[in-house]
Parts: structure tokens; sequence; C-alpha cells
């Protein structure tokens, strides 16, 4: 007896990722319905392309908000029956890799902070953020470089020639290194000093007194 294979119905394949060129979370792929639980639970908006229309999260999200849509449309899919490929740098439940995705959100959302930054003490509290002394991605940087260094160091006099000029150079890097956080540190003073914008006062209302109180 001749057997034939099962038949699945297997809906066509959703991507959900991040386009490089323009940072915009995108979809490409689906069905109706697949467009429709996009837009509902992510709130894709449905863009024509030069290959047919595709989905793409609104401009200007912050890295968390892309996330936590796109992890979101990606299971609603996945429930309704899809095949999904979610951008593993865009799964908001994504664990043990997670400490170098979360540097890399750290990152971003500082950028982000810094772009929208409408006072010198927001903008302060970014160059904090990079530059404070104990905790500051610069001094954290430079003790990182600093171990690597002396790693290096060690094994390199234990071979012979002694330690070569790129290593010797890279000594020097740490001290660049504690410079650039004392400017940073320095701007970051001024930035916090400095007066910020005054509030705008509300213009003058034009209404007219109650008539009984006309003289």
């Amino acid at each position: 007896m001749k057997q034939t294979e099962p038949e699945f119905w297997v809906l066509e394949y959703v991507t959900i990722t991040k386009d490089p060129r323009t940072d915009l979370v995108v979809a490409i792929g689906g069905t109706e319905k697949a467009a429709d639980i996009l837009q509902r639970t992510g709130g894709f908006l449905s863009v024509p392309g030069p290959r047919g229309d595709y989905h793409r999260l609104p401009h200007g999200l912050p890295v968390e908000q892309q996330r936590l849509k796109a992890t979101t449309a990606s299971h609603a899919l996945l429930a309704a029956g899809h095949s999904v490929h979610l951008d593993p740098a865009l799964n908001a439940l994504a664990t043990p890799d997670s400490e170098h995705e979360a540097a890399l959100r750290y990152l971003a959302q500082l950028a982000e902070r810094a772009s929208a930054a409408r006072t010198s003490s927001a903008v302060a509290e970014v160059l904090t953020e990079i530059a404070a002394p104990v905790n500051g991605l610069l001094p954290l940087t430079r003790e990182v470089v600093v171990r690597c260094w002396i790693a290096a160091s060690d094994l390199q006099r234990a071979a012979p020639g002694g330690v070569p000029e790129p290593l010797a150079r890279l000594g020097d890097t740490t001290s660049s290194l504690s410079q650039a956080a004392h400017v940073i540190l320095h701007a970051r003073n001024h930035a916090a000093r400095a007066p910020q914008p005054a509030a705008p006062t509300p213009p003058p209302s034009n209404a007219q007194p109650p008539a009984s109180r006309r003289r």
C-alpha cells in the first residue's frame, strides 16, 4: 500500500527583524490574517514596498518598546498557527546571552537619551553614566583594558623577545582612557551648572470680567 505524505496547513512564514540600514523593525511575509495580528497586537503599520506590502513599527520608538512589541506580535502569531522567525535581538524574553544584548541596549538607550536631551542637566546625566569615577562606562572599560594588558604582558615576558611594542602601546592607551574620562567629567560638571531654560510663560488671558463687575 502506497503511503502518502500528510497535509499540513502551514501558513506563510513571517520574519520579524530590524533593518540595519534604517533601524526600523519590519515584518515580512505572512497572510492577511497575519497582517491583522501584527497590527492589533504589535502596533505594526502596513507600508507599500517594492515587492509588495510589508509591516513596520512606527518611527522613533525606544529600543525596549521595539522589543516588547515585536515579542508580543511574534507570540500572537505563533498562537494563531503561523510560522515565525523573531530576530533574537528583538526577543524581550531571551535569556543566557542577554548580558551582551543588555549592554548593547544600554548603550543604545544612552544614545537615544542624548539625542532627546532638551536641557543641559539631561546631557549631564548621560555624561555621568559614561564617565562616573566608579561605575561609569569609560572607567570600567579602562579596567578591562588594564587587565588585558597585564595578562598579555605576563604571557609575553615568559616568551623569548620580551614585550612587543603593540602591548606597550596598549598600556599607554589606559592613560588616554583616564584622561578622556577626566575631560568628559569636566564637561559634565559644566553642563550640570549651566542655567536651564525657563518654563514658557502662559499668554495673558483675553477673558473679560463678568458684566456685574464692570464699572
